[in-house]
């Protein structure tokens, strides 16, 4: 029998607390009634004798201390799962906000999932296509993996991340229809009003809405919702994922809003904060969401997932990228100087990596020069860097002749290897190819990363 407790303790920001409670248990879900009739959502967070802390998720504004009516559910919060979430707007708890009422549920799931056992766990192999050469061809995203972009303030990480959902694809030469059987889990958490119809319009002009399921958390909605979105994104993908053998790539943006978010209900509840104020526990809650992407040996679907989290200051030691970094498999590094240039994706070569792309690559994935490709454009990228830097000292006319081509090869790098128009989806081979076109800027003698057999193959002088 349920029972109903009339009346709070006291409310602080985003949370109340009720006193005189009985049978609670953390994560459990309460309704809470208005005097007005208005419900409301609830989470506990903490008990501790017969208090119990509640995270309200619509906010604490109207609530009042003698007539709130709080009912316990005896269960954490659950979320109704159905392939039928495919091509609809979700809110950032899971409710339709598109117009078009409920859909039906095929199941009820925890949304706070379950850890994946680690001897379940398939080792992640076969790329994903994202359409973009510096991703595809220099940090492979690794179907199963964890690869977060790591951005700044008016980067155009928004767009690159609707670019990315609008052209990723599944490769998979064992399997034909990997293509048909790939979806997109977009959690976008406080966002502009503004920045969220971009996202809904991007999807809905390009044709891909069909296979995206959108959470939308909204920059005035209620703080605390936006703990919960990641974990209903996640839910939702590994329902598809696990259920219907779907290839699911999951994109969160951004992280660093779910960090603050987390922050502000942990200084709520009283506690001692960490570094730059966010809770200690900080990298144990990241690595409870980071950790649900994988490929699991009994199911033929797999979860892959791409953060996105902008840097304060563009600081990659900040607490949010730092101990991202530590629990992820790389990361993607946009650069101001890149963007200030006028490049689009302003993706920084040398900072970024994948440290499982050597296990997708190659003959049988993509193709098998790409390995030596890659290390071969990282090399040579990397003597760009010196050769500018010794550039500002003594002048460009006073290097010499190999340091000029490195120039030269750099300039033609940014402007047609990293810049791509954001409707441009290159194939994989296509990007290759490009590869060699530009390092044919280059003597043979400098490609040391590279086989004979290699060179001869596709080393041809540059044109142009």
């Amino acid at each position: 029998m349920s029972v109903e407790y009339m009346g709070l303790h006291s409310i602080q920001g985003p949370l109340a607390v009720i006193e005189g409670i009985s049978g609670a248990s953390n994560e459990e879900m309460v309704y809470m009634t208005l005097e007005s009739g208005e419900k409301r959502i609830g989470k506990i967070i903490e008990l501790e004798g017969d208090k119990a802390v509640i995270q309200v998720f619509e906010g604490t504004s109207g609530l009042s201390l003698k007539n709130t009516k709080t009912m316990l559910q005896g269960r954490p919060m659950m979320m109704p799962l159905s392939t039928e979430m495919l091509g609809r707007a979700l809110d950032g708890i899971g409710r339709p906000i598109d117009g078009l009422g409920d859909y039906y549920a095929d199941e009820i799931a925890d949304v706070n999932g379950q850890p994946i056992n680690p001897v379940a766990r398939e080792y992640p192999n076969n790329f994903i296509q994202t359409g973009i050469s510096s991703i595809d061809c220099l940090s492979t995203l690794i179907r199963g993996q964890k690869l977060p972009i790591f951005t700044g303030d008016g980067l155009a990480h928004d767009s690159l991340a609707v670019q990315i959902a609008r052209q990723a694809k599944v490769v998979d030469e064992n399997d034909s229809d990997a293509e048909n059987k790939f979806a997109i889990v977009f959690a976008a958490m406080g966002v502009k009003h503004d920045v969220a119809n971009f996202f809904r319009k991007s999807f809905e002009e390009s044709g891909v809405l069909g296979k995206v399921v959108m959470f939308l958390n909204m920059s005035n909605d209620p703080v605390v919702e936006r703990i919960i979105t990641p974990r209903c994104a996640l839910t939702a993908a590994e329902y598809l994922a696990f259920k219907h053998n779907m290839h699911v790539l999951v994109i969160l943006t951004d992280m660093t809003s779910y960090a603050e978010a987390l922050r502000e209900v942990s200084s709520s509840k009283g506690e001692i904060p960490s570094r730059k104020g966010y809770p200690g526990y900080l990298y144990s809650d990241l690595a409870s969401l980071y950790e649900r992407a994988g490929i699991l040996k009994d199911a033929k679907g797999s979860v892959t997932q791409v953060p996105i989290l902008s840097m304060p200051n563009d600081d990659i030691t900040h607490p949010v990228p730092d101990l991202t970094g530590y629990i992820t498999e790389g990361q993607i590094v946009l650069g101001r100087d890149l963007a200030l240039a006028g490049v689009y994706p302003p993706v920084q070569i040398l900072p970024s990596l994948s440290r499982l792309m050597k296990d997708g690559i190659g003959e049988g994935f993509t193709r098998e020069d790409h390995p030596s490709l890659a290390n071969q454009l990282f090399a040579a990228y990397s003597k760009v860097e010196d050769a500018k830097s010794l550039a500002s000292v003594i002048g460009e006319d006073e290097l010499s002749d190999i340091d000029k081509k490195y120039i030269k090869f750099g300039r033609a790098f940014d402007e047609q290897f990293l810049s791509q128009k954001p409707y441009e989806n290159r194939s994989i081979e296509e990007t290759l190819n490009l590869g060699w076109k530009l390092l044919g800027m280059l003597p043979k003698s400098e490609l040391d990363r590279v086989s004979d057999d290699l060179l001869d193959k596709y080393y041809t002088p540059y044109e142009g």
